[in-house]
């Protein structure tokens, strides 16, 4: 997929400004299931931008959509919706319109897999979120708690915690360790730290403000930006195998072994092996130019 439709108009740009971003995707029309079908047909067949770029911005609110459920993590919305945007990017060159489902349906799987791999990137607690498990506690234990009619500020009985775990297949220490650090994640600067609590200090009187200034977003969310436009122009450098290995190895969540390539594609092991270092080093020898 060419770069520019991540460029043009900046409609896959929400950094630029939020609320106009929000208030222009609504002009773009939501497609049928007939419409979907056949643009996902015709993409197939000719790779052309102007038709990925409808399926594209038919769906963006389709990103906002996932993006707000992750509200409560306190990162960026603007940032999260353009991981969400790099999903569906993604979604619209691995969709086949002939297995039977909405390319909706599928993309939704993709911008997903996005936003949360941006969530446990920014999070500090992503150490902890190594497995597959671990991963799923990490983004459902707010919801459980939820169901459970639980506030973080009130501790969870042991018969609750057993539940949680036993649900989400790991440990009670596991579930009592992430839950402390959602909690402490979200408290409060605003708690005084000398017990006068209408005259006394609080923690934020000594916190300085480490925010970044209009300049430095702005060359931040740039840099950000041409490093993704430069990603997607560097992708397009390799064939539909070198990117279905590199992808699978490297950027799918749970990386396919060599040995279930190597029987795929009817190579060596040592090929594949070959085959995904030969492609970062195209992506990166592209981008360096």
């Amino acid at each position: 997929m060419n770069d520019s439709l991540l460029s043009k108009n900046d409609e896959f740009l929400p950094e630029v400004n939020l609320a106009r971003y929000l208030q222009n995707i609504r002009r773009f029309p939501i497609l049928t299931s007939e419409e979907e079908y056949s643009l996902a047909r015709e993409y197939v067949k000719t790779h052309s931008d102007a038709v990925s770029y409808k399926l594209v911005t038919s769906h963006l609110r389709l990103v906002v959509k996932v993006v707000s459920k992750f509200k409560g993590y306190g990162l960026p919305m603007a940032e999260m919706i353009s991981e969400g945007n790099i999903g569906l990017l993604y979604a619209v060159n691995k969709f086949d319109p002939e297995k039977g489902f909405r390319f909706s349906t599928y993309a939704l799987w993709w911008i997903r897999a996005a936003v949360q791999k941006y969530v446990l990137n920014s999070w500090s607690l992503v150490k902890i979120g190594t497995t597959a498990a671990q991963k799923k506690l990490f983004f459902n234990l707010r919801k459980m708690k939820n169901n459970f009619k639980l506030t973080d500020d009130r501790e969870m009985s042991n018969e609750i915690l057993e539940q949680i775990a036993s649900s989400l297949n790991v440990s009670v220490q596991e579930v009592t360790d992430m839950n402390m650090r959602l909690k402490s994640h979200d408290g409060s600067l605003n708690v005084s730290i000398d017990g006068d609590a209408e005259n006394g200090s609080e923690l934020l009187d000594f916190v300085a403000d480490g925010k970044p200034n209009q300049e430095e977003v702005v060359s931040r969310n740039e840099i950000m930006n041409k490093r993704r436009r430069q990603f997607v122009q560097a992708w397009e450098c390799l064939n539909p195998r070198e990117k279905d290995i590199l992808f699978k190895r490297r950027l799918c969540e749970k990386a396919v072994t060599l040995d279930d390539l190597s029987k795929y594609y009817a190579i060596s092991k040592e090929r594949v092996r070959q085959i995904e270092l030969n492609s970062i080093r195209k992506i990166r020898n592209n981008i360096m130019q």
